[in-house]
Order: structure tokens, then C-alpha cells, then sequence
């Protein structure tokens, strides 16, 4: 793995900008090579007692913000009011969403396969509250600006395949294509309270989304 996109680190916590193709942690196929793994190793090389504890985590494919408490308590703390924390992302989708500016909303499904799906029926599912606003656009695709309002499973992949406008290299939502050769969503905004006080952090776009869009600002 390449060396670690450390964004922020103090006592409590450690920011990282996760590269996609990644495991933000192990699965039975793959123990090592993830985020958890790598940063685990960081903190025991200050102090070899240290101890990395997962808040939330990004799917493989997904680049950008992930955060980790340096302890049990802190961790505790994030994930009590984790619905609470908002979140921004990038994402690139096929096709030119009919609004270009709006909020999705849907109750999801998650089956014992953990595919998810989208119903209309409240007593079935899960809200989830999406909002995109489209940023750019050329012949083939559109770069949305999103902000999640909740945190269910896959939602804004869910949610854009839904309205026919899939993210790129999303196979298993519907996309046809796949010209980055991974997921076209990267977390690029996190905020969150923690004891009082706001954190805020932000990444740039990533550097293969200007394959796509040159004059990404």
C-alpha cells in the first residue's frame, strides 16, 4: 500500500484520505492490505500499545475521508451521534440527472446478501435522504455535488440508480460503464461535535476524476 493520506491526527483522532481499491477493513478473503490495518500499524510505531478503533467505514471502491478514534470512548462517542455528522461527497454518474438540483428520497431494503433495494413503502424499509446538485456535465456523463442525510447501506448508489443516473463503474447498481476502472464516489467533507467542539475536514477532488472533468475547481 502506499504510504498513508494522513489529513488530521491529535489524541483522539486520526483523519485519513482513503485511496479506492482499498478495504476500509478485513474481510475473510482479505486480512491485511486495509486502511484499519495500515493505520493500526502507524499508531503502535509511536507507542506500541496505541489502538486504532473503526467509526465508519467506505466501500472498496469509494476513495476519500475516513476517521478512526484513538480509543474506545471516543469511538463510542462518534458512533452514538454519527447520524448526526455531515457528509459530502463527489460522485460522477452516467447520463444528465432530469433536475439538476434535488433530493431523493427512499426507504431501503437490505437483504441477507446485503444487496439493497429501494421501496416506497415506509413499513418496509429504512429512510434515506439523499441531496445532489450537479456541478458539471459533458456528452456522457455529470459531476454531483452530494450531501447524505442519513447513513444507510449503498444509499447514494442506490438512490442515483433509481433515478436512471448510475455512478460510474457501479456494475452491481446498473452502470454500464467503467472508465476510471473503480467506483466514481469520493467522500470528500466530513462534520462532526466531538466534546463540544466542531471538526470540520475537506478533501480535494481526486486526481482521476479530472480524466473525466479537466476543469474540476
Amino acid at each position: 500500500m502506499k504510504k498513508l493520506k494522513i489529513i488530521y491526527e491529535d489524541k483522539n483522532l486520526l483523519v485519513i484520505e482513503k485511496d479506492p481499491h482499498v478495504l476500509t477493513v478485513s474481510t475473510p478473503k482479505e486480512r491485511l492490505r486495509t486502511l484499519y490495518h495500515e493505520a493500526s500499524d502507524y499508531v503502535k510505531k509511536q507507542y506500541p500499545k496505541n489502538k486504532i478503533f473503526i467509526v465508519h467505514r467506505l466501500d472498496k471502491e469509494t476513495s476519500g475521508l475516513v476517521v478512526f478514534a484513538k480509543s474506545e470512548d471516543i469511538k463510542n462517542k462518534l458512533q452514538n451521534n454519527w447520524e448526526q455528522t455531515k457528509r459530502g461527497y463527489l460522485a460522477i454518474v452516467e447520463g444528465h440527472p432530469k433536475n439538476k438540483k434535488d433530493t431523493l428520497k427512499s426507504y431501503l431494503i437490505e437483504t441477507k446478501a446485503l444487496d439493497v433495494f429501494s421501496t416506497k413503502d415506509p413499513k418496509k424499509g429504512k429512510l434515506a435522504i439523499t441531496e445532489y446538485e450537479v456541478l458539471q456535465e459533458n456528452k456522457n456523463f455529470s459531476l454531483l455535488k452530494i450531501n447524505i442525510k442519513t447513513g444507510r447501506r449503498n444509499q447514494i448508489r442506490v438512490q442515483l440508480s433509481d433515478i436512471k443516473n448510475p455512478i460510474i463503474g457501479d456494475k452491481k447498481y446498473h452502470s454500464k460503464t467503467n472508465p476510471l476502472k473503480r467506483l466514481g464516489l469520493h467522500s470528500n467533507y466530513l462534520e462532526f461535535q466531538l466534546d463540544n467542539k466542531t471538526y470540520q475536514f475537506t478533501t480535494k477532488y481526486p486526481k482521476d476524476f479530472t480524466k473525466i472533468f479537466p476543469d474540476m475547481l
